[in-house]
């Protein structure tokens, strides 16, 4: 199971602190005497693109008790998720302490007593700010103190082992064996630190984000490239999401008492985050200056700088940070050479608890992975690509967890869009379909509410779409399994004469609608796998368009059908802002492919 705030035991809207934490390491036996001590630290850093911003981080230091200047053991680095604090992370502390490695769990600048204001894990801030304790943890002083102030230094740190040359092969100073770990947050300041200090030596990024933008306002057609989530055109907001983080980053100053005494409305993030997801709340989508920085704070951006060892875990149950997000980090590292592994896991932050076998296997590989690249050992680090069949319930690790030497895998199985309603294999027969989207953005269909959905669930039994406001395929009865692995991808062309003469003012004139695969079974109840929807913003409606929407992992079962849905709302997102009447009709050219295993 991942651990949890206690925040997130008493209030929903907390589920996301509670998500964004990092895999739970087994217990130790309750009889076993500690073999490791913990020092709470405070750490004097400065960052900022000049770095000319203060800031006192608050952190424990793990260390094994068998750790000397002459017996050095290598160090792991991790701090929270959103919301949380350098407490969430005490069970990774104490497995890796007592497993034979120094350990520093930090709060993040602007969570859990650090101060400074919260940058999104951007490497100008929160990349410089790990730097300086990669720093400390390869023996440099003059940054940990042993109180907020810094007015009583701490010893240098002399127990680390440490490395002659950084992964760009120049002599280093201060440079330890290390690596990072940590989920969601806790996952995007491992790329921003190693971006921007080439002493890091590997990368365990759990449930995480590959382009902000993306993350909180996805468009999934008209991507820069084949293998990135990043859209050329402007996204759909999640309102939901967006609530959550700005209600979090308030949340932090109360229980941090950071609260400033000047007037502005979200005085714990970064300046221009808050008026950002303002605006889009209303507007629907991002301006291009919040586009610009929330990139800035995303490792697509900056890919190019990781280079070292990188084991991704993403959850299938996330509508935060999809699959797609892990899958584009993913291929951009495996295409510059960069070693990089990956595992599907059920847990995201849209799950409220991890499904038997998950968490053992998790934590084994992200052992295996350090053990590997920190401490030298010869031991295997799993398969290329792995991920969790949910249809298997054994608790058996080793059973629900697929394996393969390569990624994607499945093969591509084409349905097109039939008649008026039908899904088929075969030649499509004519006919179509229309619905009027809803004014001002408003919902028209109620999956899953984002943020809580894992917590509280829907209490309408099937996914909901107000009739008239959505057009929906079905497959027949199917007659064997059908297990998906990957995104499903959908070629369209739409009939929207409104969007049409309105789209050529940007953003606001475009026509915006929501596709999604739903699991219907024999009694006729529908599930949207996942609560996983595909915004597309649509910038030319006089041509077909290709969405790629987020991957999952799912079997559809003898009796059951697929149906696929393009809805005009969502309650999860803002839509778009003026009603228009769309028709879709059937044809060749109209096709759903999904990612088929045996």
């Amino acid at each position: 199971m991942l651990s949890r705030s206690r925040a997130s035991r008493v209030a929903p809207l907390a589920a996301l602190a509670a998500a964004a934490t990092a895999l739970v390491a087994p217990a130790l036996p309750a009889f076993a005497a500690p073999a490791f001590s913990v020092q709470t630290l405070h750490f004097a850093v400065t960052t900022g693109p000049d770095n000319g911003t203060a800031c006192d981080i608050i952190g424990d230091l793990y260390l094994p008790s068998s750790a000397s200047a002459t017996s050095r053991v290598p160090a792991i680095l991790t701090t929270n998720g959103f919301g949380g604090s350098k407490n969430d992370q005490a069970a990774w502390g104490e497995k890796f302490a007592t497993d034979g490695y120094a350990v520093l769990s930090y709060s993040g600048l602007g969570f859990g007593g650090s101060s400074c204001k919260i940058t999104l894990d951007d490497p100008d801030w929160d990349g410089k700010a790990a730097s300086q304790l990669v720093s400390y943890l390869g023996g440099k002083d003059g940054i940990a103190f042993l109180d907020a102030k810094h007015t009583q230094p701490a010893p240098a740190l002399d127990v680390v082992r440490r490395d002659p040359r950084d992964h760009d092969n120049l002599p280093s100073t201060n440079d330890p064996r290390v690596g990072l770990i940590g989920g969601s947050y806790g996952g995007g300041f491992q790329f921003a630190a190693a971006s921007v200090d080439k002493r890091v030596d590997a990368l365990v990024p759990i449930i995480t984000w590959n382009d902000l933008s993306y993350s909180l306002a996805p468009n999934n057609t008209d991507r820069v490239a084949p293998d990135r989530v990043t859209s050329t055109n402007s996204g759909t907001t999640k309102l939901a999401w967006g609530l959550g983080f700005s209600a979090l980053g308030l949340t932090g100053d109360l229980q941090n008492g950071q609260i400033p005494g000047d007037p502005l409305p979200c005085p714990n993030f970064a300046d221009w985050v808050c008026p950002a997801l303002l605006t889009a709340g209303t507007t629907g989508y991002f301006s291009p200056a919040a586009v610009a920085a929330s990139r800035h704070a995303s490792v697509a951006s900056y890919i190019a700088q990781v280079k070292v060892p990188t084991l991704l875990m993403q959850g299938q149950a996330d509508t935060l940070f999809n699959l797609n997000e892990a899958t584009a980090t993913y291929k951009a590292l495996r295409a510059q050479g960069t070693v990089v592994k990956m595992v599907w896991q059920h847990y995201g932050h849209s799950s409220a608890g991890m499904l038997p076998g998950e968490n053992d296997y998790l934590v084994g590989r992200a052992s295996a992975w350090f053990a590997r690249y920190l401490k030298g050992q010869a031991v295997a680090t799993g398969p290329q690509f792995s991920y969790y069949r949910d249809w298997l319930d054994t608790g058996d690790a080793g059973a629900t967890f697929a394996q393969s030497a390569s990624f994607p895998v499945g093969t591509a199985k084409t349905w097109r869009l039939s008649g008026k309603n039908a899904l088929t294999t075969g030649l499509a027969a004519a006919g179509s379909q229309a619905f009027l989207t809803p004014p001002a953005g408003l919902p028209t269909s109620f999956p899953e509410t984002d943020v809580i959905g894992g917590y509280v669930k829907n209490p309408v039994a099937d996914a909901l779409d107000v009739p008239g406001t959505y057009a929906a395929w079905s497959t027949p009865a199917l007659t064997a399994n059908v297990d998906v692995v990957g995104s499903p991808v959908a070629t369209l062309k739409v009939n929207a004469p409104t969007a049409a003469l309105t789209q050529g003012a940007g953003e606001a004139g475009q026509l915006v609608l929501f596709l999604k695969v739903q699991d219907v079974d024999a009694a006729g109840h529908a599930t949207t796998i996942h609560a996983l929807e595909a915004p597309v913003r649509i910038a030319d409606v006089t041509k077909p368009f290709t969405a790629t929407m987020p991957a999952f992992v799912h079997r559809f079962a003898p009796g059951h059908t697929i149906r696929f849905v393009v809805a005009g709302g969502s309650i999860n997102y803002r839509g778009g802002l003026t009603p228009v009447a769309v028709t879709i009709a059937s044809g060749s050219g109209q096709t759903l492919k999904l990612p088929v295993v045996p």
